[in-house]
């Protein structure tokens, strides 16, 4: 044998070496990294394929994830942002925004952090809202049912149903979705309003604001509770004996 044929002959067994070691012991090549990447969208997926997360543009943004599948929501396709995505492949919250000038020349914009009970809507967001040259910031705590009392899709296919409804019927229809606990309540708001206030609002179960605590934007403090029909019961200001 030359010693040129000898040398391929190592190189080879050499080779087979190393590629049935990394076999036997599972090696994974390093993950490739980036300085910098442009991208439409980002799927984040298990090694199952379950989806993930989803960081999106505008553009390609989807609809709402349910059981691994995919609702349509074509009232999304103005955000760009993030949504997160549960085990069973089902929407859990999201990051969304926008910002544009308006015809007007006002700002349209908005940014929304939130965070869903599962198989519903949001029990907790983080909201910013500015439009007519208005703005307003928020912290939300809503309560949300149980999935098993009903989930968000069927509550949402209700509401279509309810909506085809003459008046009289549609309020009877909403009033004994709310008797049921299937609607959901807001809790708790706190952030500052249209007029420069800053409010905390506290509801009962059924969503009813009972009390206000108020600073006008000239620094006016109150207190404001309220009885069941939203009616203001008493008021404790700064004049208050």
């Amino acid at each position: 044998m030359s010693k040129l044929t000898a040398f391929l002959s190592g190189c080879t067994a050499t080779a087979t070496a190393i590629i049935a070691i990394t076999l036997l012991t599972g090696a994974k090549a390093p993950p490739t990294k980036f300085e910098e990447i442009d991208v439409g969208r980002i799927n984040v997926r298990e090694p199952d394929g379950t989806l993930r997360m989803v960081i999106s543009n505008r553009t390609q943004f989807p609809g709402a994830p349910w059981k691994g599948q995919e609702i349509p929501r074509p009232d999304r396709r103005s955000f760009a942002g993030m949504l997160f995505v549960n085990d069973e492949g089902t929407e859990s919250g999201g990051l969304i925004q926008k910002g544009s000038l308006g015809a007007n020349g006002k700002a349209d914009a908005g940014l929304s952090l939130t965070f869903d009970r599962f198989r519903q809507d949001q029990v907790l967001q983080l909201l910013h809202a500015e439009q007519g040259g208005q703005a307003m910031t928020h912290i939300l705590i809503n309560d949300e049912p149980s999935h098993e009392l009903m989930d968000v899709k069927n509550r949402m296919a209700r509401f279509d149903e309810i909506d085809a409804m003459k008046p009289p019927e549609r309020r009877l229809a909403m009033q004994e979705m709310r008797d049921k606990g299937l609607m959901p309540a807001n809790r708790v708001r706190l952030g500052t309003t249209q007029d420069k206030a800053s409010a905390l609002s506290l509801a009962d179960a059924q969503g009813r604001t009972r009390m206000l605590l108020i600073v006008s934007a000239d620094g006016k403090p109150s207190i404001q509770m309220l009885d069941e029909q939203g009616k203001v019961a008493k008021t404790i200001g700064l004049d208050t004996p």
